[in-house]
């Protein structure tokens, strides 16, 4: 495979800006087009859940410093999004009018918050979190408010939550399911989230579902519920998760999974020739797990955009990292290593669920398939270490060996 002379990336998020500056450290001397929608250089999106919207931070964490792209040559147009991909002419074409013409192109087009197709699901001020901008909107409303209700028990959810009580404001969650991540940890582990948020005063309304907002022209003020109860708010936000843009894909002809994400084989090519996929829209085959994953974790956007300028340089490696995501809430911070089925797999925990400080296990067929670690910061290369192994371990060894005896 020659060097291309020039790469595209559509996606100026973390895992197209990762996968640009890795370009030029591993010796690319070629063109390198950055394309993206936010006006913002690239920023990392976890600090805007967690210390940009405590306001114990002003800024994200930036990809790369300040002047990076300019003087790495790498042409970064912000602002712009792209409209077609032409895979015959090789181009992608934006709204600004630009053609751009490419010898290897790398989609890293992320995801958008997802919405609730219920009445006022269209009222203005109805709040979502997912851009730096947004977490600045979401952090100045908090401060003014006395009463927020939040759409979604997940980790976006929870930890906005959390956020929102710091700043003294009333709050109430609302979901579906019967306990706030509930399908990512199981009955047992979620319990220890839901007992952490009502003990800081969180009302839950869990089991329910969403009526429609209320409110006017002027804006959503409050929430009605399918049981009937209105749910009045200063602020509402609707934290149901995110969908993968897709559409640019999509339109391509490019094949989605059946969870919609762009399939790409072990080393993130699509079935386009010199066309591959990154980050939050990337269904990729994962060799550890013989099927296909797609991950919305900063982390997979971040090491899928290093892993990827290998192989658009000739490389031909699978991408075989297990995902990794963290959070913080109140005085709770954990890890989560892996890709566990809270529904089959076996729950092992080491240490005091109560005192919210102890590690949890998944196991699947006598193997580890997943830990998490909470407000436990010793072990964390071990726990990888039994998780990319696929560890076989019994629950009594997890329970009480020497974790680094199990490795």
């Amino acid at each position: 495979m020659s060097e291309p002379r020039k790469i595209v990336i559509v996606g100026a998020g973390l895992a197209g800006a990762t996968a640009a500056g890795t370009l030029r450290e591993r010796g690319y001397a070629g063109e390198i087009l950055l394309l993206g929608t936010d006006t913002h250089r690239p920023y990392e999106l976890p600090p805007l859940s967690k210390g940009l919207l405590l306001g114990t931070t002003e800024e994200p964490d930036w990809v790369h410093g300040e002047g990076f792209y300019e003087e790495k040559d790498i042409t970064r147009r912000s602002g712009v999004t792209a409209t077609r991909i032409e895979l015959g002419a090789r181009m992608v074409l934006d709204d600004a009018g630009g053609e751009h013409r490419f010898d290897r192109l790398v989609l890293a087009t992320g995801s958008r918050p997802r919405t609730l197709p219920v009445p006022g699901g269209d009222l203005p001020g109805l709040l979502t979190l997912r851009t730096l901008d947004d977490a600045l909107a979401l952090r100045s409303a908090f401060k003014d408010a006395r009463r927020v209700v939040i759409v979604g028990a997940g980790w976006i959810g929870t930890e906005a939550a959390a956020a929102a009580r710091e700043h003294g404001a009333e709050v109430t969650v609302v979901d579906q399911v019967g306990s706030p991540l509930l399908a990512v940890l199981g009955e047992q582990v979620s319990a220890v989230f839901k007992d952490l948020h009502t003990e800081h005063g969180v009302n839950w309304r869990l089991g329910e579902g969403i009526a429609g907002f209320t409110g006017g022209p002027d804006g959503a003020t409050g929430v009605r519920l399918k049981s009937g109860e209105e749910l009045p708010a200063d602020v509402v936000l609707v934290a149901v998760g995110a969908a993968p843009r897709v559409d640019l894909a999509h339109a391509a002809g490019l094949e989605l999974s059946d969870d919609g994400g762009v399939c790409a084989d072990a080393g993130l090519r699509t079935a386009a020739p010199d066309v591959y996929a990154i980050g939050d829209i990337a269904a990729h085959f994962h060799p550890r797990y013989g099927k296909r994953v797609r991950v919305e974790h900063w982390s997979n956007a971040k090491w899928q955009g290093e892993h990827v300028a290998g192989n658009l340089l000739g490389e031909n490696e699978p991408y075989l990292k297990s995902p990794y995501f963290f959070s913080d809430q109140y005085d709770l911070g954990c890890e989560y290593r892996g890709l566990a089925d809270p529904d089959t797999d076996e729950l092992v925990v080491r240490g005091d669920l109560a005192a919210r400080d102890f590690t949890a296990f998944w196991l699947r067929d006598g193997r580890v398939a997943a830990a998490m670690n909470v407000n436990q910061w010793d072990d964390g290369d071990t726990l990888k270490a039994l998780v990319e192994g696929r560890a076989s371990v019994t629950a009594a060894e997890l329970k009480a060996a020497d974790l680094k005896s199990l490795v």
